[in-house]
């Protein structure tokens, strides 16, 4: 059985004739939000960067704040740009469970390597 499509429709577009005007602005609606928390966050990152020093906030603490602001923009790109926040459960574990995994392993690595080399430092000097 062959599907009807409106001949009115522009070639590029045919393929999204089922979805309404509202749905269409309730979706741009939901990427400009994103845009805008996007930006706030890197705002944010690049105004600590430049002024850290000068309000006397701990160079741990930038570090730990980049962290978590990186971890949220992330966040916010993979579930609603990647559109993973409207997945199953189990696709979502496909995905984002190895990148965890892989992250713990590379945290466990730094936090070896730091360690081994402030011994090393007393060891050799």
């Amino acid at each position: 059985m062959e599907h009807s499509h409106d001949h009115h429709t522009p070639e590029p577009y045919k393929y999204a004739v089922h979805h309404s005007e509202e749905e269409g602005k309730k979706v741009r609606r939901v990427i400009w939000n994103m845009f805008w928390v996007l930006l706030a966050i890197t705002t944010v990152e690049v105004t600590l960067g430049l002024i850290w020093k000068n309000i006397g906030i701990s160079w741990g603490a930038v570090k730990m704040t980049f962290i978590i602001l990186t971890i949220a923009k992330a966040y916010y790109i993979v579930a609603y740009y990647m559109h993973l926040k409207h997945e199953v459960k189990a696709f979502k574990n496909t995905i984002i469970v190895p990148f965890v995994l892989f992250a713990l392993y590379l945290l466990y690595h730094i936090i070896t390597e730091g360690v081994y080399s402030e011994m090393m430092e007393k060891w050799l000097y």
